[in-house]
């Protein structure tokens, strides 16, 4: 889906309605600018271009991304970061690319199986009465001591996202889980080892073949 963009004199805003997972940060901080009660809902220059592109890295989901008019992009951060989220999905933000699309600095990635957006979570979760502790404290794989670099992000059919490259994974409010060189993640919803994949996906039927062009 195009994303659908708002330029301002200085910074252009660009939404994609499909990655967004309604956690408001945009409204709740800068209602001046992102009002869905107005038309258009995005309004760049009601705030200073800094302001605007600070909100935006804020977006968990990455359905909201900027460019600077002069052409400065966003960059991403130097150290991958994986957050579990309470009863929702898994934020990432880093150099990350999903399924060779371009390269993105934040995603939230389905962990409840249900989103008919898949890898990303759609808000499928709440509809579906999705439940899941955002402070897990699993079994880690191997660790490592670096978390930066690119981060490919891709589907095992009927299985788990495999994230390869460096990730430090944390609960949602923050404390460290650990740091890995790649990590198998639980994207059905039944793993006992959340956020990782212990291979339930089997037992529970858990189906998404993957288009092998995606």
């Amino acid at each position: 889906m195009k994303r659908k963009e708002y330029t301002g004199e200085d910074i252009t805003v660009t939404f994609d309605l499909k990655r967004c997972i309604h956690a408001r940060n945009c409204f709740l901080q800068l209602p001046e600018v992102f009002d869905p009660s107005k038309r258009p809902w995005v309004q760049p220059d009601n705030a200073s271009a800094e302001e605007v592109a600070a909100m935006i890295r804020t977006c968990p989901s990455g359905a909201l991304a900027f460019r600077r008019n002069s052409g400065v992009e966003e960059r991403a951060p130097k150290i991958n970061r994986l957050a579990v989220l309470e009863n929702g999905p898994l934020v990432l933000a880093g150099d990350v690319c999903v399924e060779g699309d371009d390269r993105e600095t934040r995603v939230a990635l389905c962990r409840c199986g249900l989103s008919k957006n898949k890898p990303y979570c759609d808000y499928s979760h709440v509809e579906g009465g999705f439940e899941a502790t955002g402070e897990p404290t699993p079994t880690t794989p191997s660790e490592t001591e670096d978390a930066g670099g690119p981060a490919e992000v891709s589907r095992r059919p009927d299985g788990p996202i495999v994230v390869d490259g460096n990730l430090e994974v944390c609960s949602g409010t923050g404390r460290r889980i650990g740091t890995v060189g790649k990590a198998f993640l639980c994207r059905c919803g039944s793993s006992k080892n959340k956020p990782f994949c212990d291979g339930s996906h089997k037992a529970a039927g858990f189906s998404d073949p993957v288009d092998p062009a995606s």
